[in-house]
């Protein structure tokens, strides 16, 4: 059994609609602004100084996208072979801040992508974030689980739950 990973990251999009991406230096995936959440630390806090952490930008909060969970193994099936990190992430709708300059960090590229035309080495939470941010949709839980049959994340979701009502994800 693996440890679960928690993280957080915004959907920053720029006047044009494009959202902005950053990627590691030495390789990787493109992905959202964010970062790991450290114990004790509230998604909602964290986001903010980890989009600024890696892109130089401040930014207000403005709501949360919803929560993705990735992990390398199939609802109700055995582990893949290459597990995926089992990560749970908060993704919320960020604003930066007026006339913000964006200033990435040594070993940090920063990007901005129109929504329907992402790079192809994106990773499965920063696709489905984007395609739910776009289609305004909030409060989204989201299983990223791989397929058993193709091993690609699923994308399956929960819709939210009116005001006051609380969502449970079936088990298979």
């Amino acid at each position: 059994m693996s440890t679960l990973t928690w993280a957080v990251a915004a959907v920053l999009t720029d006047e044009a609609g494009r959202v902005l991406l950053c990627r590691r230096d030495r390789g990787g995936r493109w992905a959202l602004p964010g970062g790991r959440l450290h114990r004790l630390e509230c998604p909602t806090g964290a986001v903010a100084g980890e989009v600024r952490r890696e892109s130089g930008c401040p930014v207000e909060v403005a709501d949360l996208v919803g929560l993705y969970h990735l992990s390398g193994s199939p609802c109700g099936g055995p582990p893949t072979p290459d597990p995926l990190p089992d990560v749970l992430v908060h993704v919320f709708r960020a604003r930066a801040h007026r006339d913000a300059a964006l200033a990435p960090p040594a070993g940090y590229t920063l990007s901005w992508h129109l929504p329907d035309r992402l790079p192809a080495e994106v990773t499965p939470v920063t696709r489905a974030a984007v395609a739910d941010a776009r289609a305004g949709r909030s409060g989204v839980l989201r299983d990223l689980r791989p397929d058993p049959a193709t091993g690609n994340p699923t994308g399956d979701s929960v819709p939210p739950a009116p005001r006051g009502a609380s969502t449970v994800r079936p088990t298979p």
